[in-house]
């Protein structure tokens, strides 16, 4: 019989009148990947957070092997034996490599009120050495380095210590399949060190596949907790859901001729160190992926389009003959954008779910006086909070008390509202459970037929041959292959233009 690492015991939380986490109790095993899973806004990060010191606990106790704790910060987890990689960026900007490996356990460093910097880089650099990231220099600024290369450098901070529980919140979704492979690694040396992950993810696939046990929540409240073994996707979807829900997300036709009509003409476009004379169109109607590793420049061909490289090279042309280069003409010009990074680049997080929705949209809602009306305002984000299911006490919540999928909705909510003509969307559905992605992808196909035009970066393979008309594969920063839409196309016919 396996031996009980973690008692969660009538756990509660509320935001307001939000209840987060009602009551919930469940254990965790030593030497298991125990998955947690649930809709948006279930309470699986509520949990988390309150276990690793994010947030306090309402009511309820955690106890560690045998031990109740109560960690108050991230710092005090640690000392307790629990790490968490969470689901945005959880590396501070201004910092080196080795500072954020580090964070909150420099004092191992300080000698006589003095931190010995190169002992600090030394023993970071033999850490990253160790997990293969040699790539990754200790004494770096973290700014250097990607949202990916940020992630790898967030495993060995969570993990370089040995801890008891390592929490791995929605991570897989922010890495490539490399990053993944590297992620799926260190979770397996955990568990066969006998120590415990408790992994959160929304692709049930990789639950599957990846975990021991599985727990469910729905809407704050413990539904099962069964075997990895003994269950299928329609199951968890089952649970997760309360209903059934059918697995038919993506585009059914095939054969459909895209219109000739280009809206958009990409040429010769260089961001230096990224992405080398890339040039494509984008014709009215269509949704054109983007795949590839996480180097490949894939996500800088988004920033590119919408203005926002400013060092970029090239023509990004409408069809009128308009040259967009910068954010405020490609808004001005119909062309909507969401980043991969959502917490930095696509949602002002202390600002309201109304606020959120509503600014790109502003000029619109004004009057001839250019002065705006607050109840239109609330009318307006109301409608498109409504239309994507945002999880929400009303609109005035801040978008920081969201959780990751929530936040999503929020972002895509504003661009349905603004109902731009063309669309560049860098991983949609990141951080989204199984329910919302298909409203995403019928949304998406439903502004196809409209005649809107979408460009979809992603790395999620399936969700590109399901959803696109045409596929671009990059590599190195430039384009590799195209494949047009097909019944037979398969992951291994992006694969092997992507390596």
């Amino acid at each position: 019989m396996s031996e009980v690492r973690l008692q969660v015991k009538n756990l509660c939380k509320s935001f307001g009148i939000t209840k987060a986490v009602q009551n919930v109790s469940f254990n965790v095993n030593k030497g298991e990947v125990h998955a947690l899973i649930g809709e948006n806004g279930s309470g699986k990060s509520t949990l988390t957070n309150m276990l690793t010191g994010i947030y306090s606990i309402d009511s309820g106790t955690f106890v560690l092997d045998g031990k109740e704790i109560h960690p108050k910060n991230q710092v005090e987890a640690n000392e307790e034996g629990v790490s968490i990689i969470v689901q945005e960026l959880g590396t501070l900007s201004g910092l080196t490599v080795a500072e954020n490996i580090f964070l909150g356990h420099e004092d191992r460093f300080v000698h006589f009120g003095i931190k010995n910097t190169n002992a600090m880089n030394k023993e970071a650099t033999e850490l990253l050495h160790k997990y293969g990231f040699d790539r990754i220099k200790a004494s770096d600024i973290i700014d250097n380095y990607n949202f990916e290369d940020r992630k790898l450098v967030e495993i060995v901070k969570a993990t370089y210590f040995d801890p008891k529980i390592v929490v791995i919140d929605e991570t897989t979704t922010a890495l490539s399949q490399e990053g993944r492979e590297e992620l799926y690694k260190h979770m397996n040396r955990i568990r066969e060190s006998g120590n415990t992950v408790i992994f959160i993810s929304h692709d049930l696939p990789e639950i599957l596949d990846k975990s021991d046990t599985i727990t469910i929540l729905r809407d704050g409240v413990y539904i099962d907790t069964v075997k990895s073994a003994d269950v299928n996707e329609d199951d968890l979807k089952r649970l997760m859901v309360g209903r059934e829900v059918s697995g038919d997300y993506y585009r059914a036709d095939y054969g459909e001729k895209v219109s000739d009509e280009v809206v958009l003409s990409v040429k010769d476009v260089t961001v230096p160190g990224l992405i080398e004379d890339v040039s494509f169109d984008l014709h009215k109607g269509e949704i054109l992926g983007f795949g590839g590793l996480s180097e490949s420049g894939m996500h800088e061909i988004g920033k590119a389009i919408f203005g926002a490289s400013y060092d970029r090279t090239g023509k990004v042309v409408l069809a009128d003959g308009t040259e967009i280069n910068d954010i405020p003409t490609a808004i001005k010009h119909s062309i909507a954008y969401t980043s991969k990074d959502r917490d930095n680049e696509s949602v002002v997080l202390n600002q309201s779910i109304g606020d959120n929705i509503c600014l790109p949209s502003l000029d619109d809602l004004a009057n001839k006086a250019h002065m705006l009306n607050d109840k239109k305002l609330k009318e307006f984000s109301n409608k498109f909070a409504k239309q994507m299911s945002v999880k929400m006490v009303n609109v005035d919540q801040f978008v920081s008390d969201l959780s990751g999928g929530n936040k999503q909705k929020v972002v895509l909510a504003r661009w349905i509202g603004k109902d731009s003509d063309i669309v560049v969307l860098d991983s949609p559905t990141r951080g989204i459970d199984i329910k919302v992605k298909q409203d995403i992808y019928q949304l998406m196909n439903q502004m196809r037929k409209n005649g809107k035009s979408i460009i979809m970066i992603s790395e999620e393979l399936m969700e590109l041959i399901g959803m696109c008309d045409r596929i671009i594969i990059m590599k190195d920063g430039k384009l590799s292959g195209e494949l047009e839409r097909s019944p037979e196309l398969d992951e291994n016919s992006l694969i092997t233009m992507m390596v």
